[in-house]
């Protein structure tokens, strides 16, 4: 079977012109004379990019959902590209109810009528790899239940198998093949589709962004409802909403779209800048908005099996990025990047500073309104690798839904200044993190750790002097003290001393 597959993969890669992809090395390039001559069923008239989305839609889903994912590696890929196969849309066939009930049945164990009081046959959303249909549980509250679709995994693993030979021939036949790592990026888009093929992990990923935006006045995450959960199934409360996309009906609707646009700009900046932990496939598709009701212009969240994170180390030096660029303080953004270590650490600062001011300064000339942050972001990764700048796997996901964000910011509100909201929310963070507030709740978070350790630091500060071996419960001190010189053990030790008092104060204050 995989034989014919890949007979098909290569007949529509050749139909539709794609061969100039592959046949521009020197070695191979004579082929594509014969090709021509061959082939009288060509679709050569249209760009090439819009060749390429059109072929990954006549392979199917998984094709599809690859040109998905590899819309977002703009730092890899050309922009004409990227733009056309931003475009792909993961509309797919439902899979026969019949099928989505024998799912269910062999999850629970169970005939369907004793595990939901109803159950709509009929499905609401079909996408490559899960469909979803509405329930009522048995105590009549009304669930959403995806079902991943049948022999999924199968499928998939056949595909990505094509996928990863076509990687080893771009590396062989492309003369910058190597550099665009098409190998990585091919085991980058098998781990989110592994992610995709446990629901369990999506809706553990959805009760964390409940959790997060508890009471949250400006975003709604549906609940989970765990006793109906399994890897092939996931039950969460049924969202009643308007698509985002709607923006007349929501209008009519008596929805302030301006501050539905706002709105939107904090709620991103509050998941990556609070939490670390945002939601990265916002297009239209997985966002609605409560119409009616007290919870009326509330964002609904839907969809959570690509999710961000972020560590702290990551939290501080983009908001310091940010706030740099604001301030047109280039120096201080390339400080950040080697700081980061995003870039090497002999990386002259000058010229990093000079090829940021470059791509930087142009944007200024404009009202900021008019500003795409999201392309900024990719203009400094494209312009970064020539310093050997490693992008963060991470941070393409940032920029990519930065890029959803500020899309859909602007569809509700062309208006919309992005850094006239964001610019305030990141300078109180920023505040909260670095200056006395931060200091205090770092030290709170500590208070534990230093209370456990003050009593033990006069045996330990003994140990350390005498040379003795340091067991792993004394780790955390043999760290402290080995960034400090011999002569100002003393002073290290009495810091020590004095923070663990302040700590251990706090500590008790908690626990009143």
């Amino acid at each position: 079977m995989r034989i014919f597959r890949l007979v098909k993969i290569v007949f529509v890669m050749l139909r539709f012109g794609l061969d100039e992809f592959l046949l521009a090395h020197e070695r191979v390039r004579w082929m594509r004379v014969p090709l021509n001559i061959l082939l009288f069923l060509r679709n050569t008239d249209k760009p090439r990019a819009v060749r390429l989305r059109l072929a990954l839609e006549e392979l199917g889903p998984i094709f599809v959902k690859f040109g998905q994912m590899l819309s977002t590696r703009r730092d890899l890929i050309p922009a004409d590209i990227a733009d056309e196969l931003a475009k792909l849309q993961d509309q797919v066939p439902p899979f026969p109810s019949a099928q989505a009930v024998a799912v269910l049945e062999a999850a629970y164990g169970k005939p369907l009528r004793e595990v939901f009081q109803s159950f709509d046959e009929t499905p609401v959303a079909s996408a490559s790899v899960a469909q979803v249909h509405f329930a009522v549980l048995p105590d009549g509250r009304e669930v959403a239940v995806k079902i991943l679709r049948p022999g999924i995994t199968d499928i998939i693993a056949h595909d990505v198998a094509l996928l990863k030979v076509a990687a080893d021939l771009i590396e062989w036949l492309w003369a910058d093949g190597r550099r665009l790592k098409p190998r990585e990026v091919i085991n980058e888009f098998e781990k989110h589709l592994e992610d995709e093929l446990d629901l369990m992990r999506e809706a553990a990923n959805a009760s964390l962004l409940r959790r997060n935006f508890a009471g949250s006045p400006l975003l709604r995450v549906p609940e989970i409802y765990w006793d109906f959960c399994s890897t092939q199934v996931m039950v969460m409360e049924r969202m009643y909403g308007m698509p985002i996309s709607q923006v007349d009906a929501l209008r009519a609707a008596g929805v302030d779209i301006s501050k539905l646009a706002a709105n939107g700009v904090e709620i991103f900046y509050t998941q990556v800048f609070r939490d670390g932990f945002f939601h990265a496939d916002m297009h239209p598709g997985n966002v609605q908005v409560a119409a009616n009701g007290q919870n009326a212009g509330q964002y609904i969240a839907l969809d959570f099996g690509i999710m961000g994170t972020l560590t702290d180390t990551d939290k501080r030096y983009l908001a310091q990025n940010f706030i740099a660029f604001f301030r047109r303080d280039y120096k201080r953004v390339a400080e950040v990047h080697i700081e980061s270590g995003w870039a090497p650490k002999d990386t002259r600062v000058d010229e990093l500073e000079s090829a940021i001011r470059a791509v930087c300064e142009p944007i200024f000339d404009r009202p900021l309104r008019e500003v795409s942050f999201g392309r900024v972001l990719l203009r400094l990764f494209q312009t970064s690798r020539r310093f050997g700048i490693e992008v963060q796997p991470q941070l393409v996901l940032l920029q990519k839904t930065l890029l959803n964000v500020e899309g859909l910011g602007l569809q509700l509100d062309p208006e919309l200044d992005l850094w006239k909201t964001a610019k305030p929310w990141l300078e109180r963070w920023m505040s909260e993190q670095i200056g006395w507030r931060g200091f205090v709740k770092a030290l709170r978070a500590e208070a534990p750790n230093y209370a456990v350790l003050l009593p033990q630091l006069p045996r330990l500060l003994h140990r350390y002097l005498a040379g003795d071996n340091i067991d792993r419960n004394e780790e955390l001190l043999h760290k402290i003290l080995k960034q400090h010189k011999r002569f100002n053990t003393l002073l290290t030790l009495i810091s020590l001393m004095l923070l663990g008092l302040v700590a251990f104060e706090i500590f008790i204050f908690n626990l009143r």
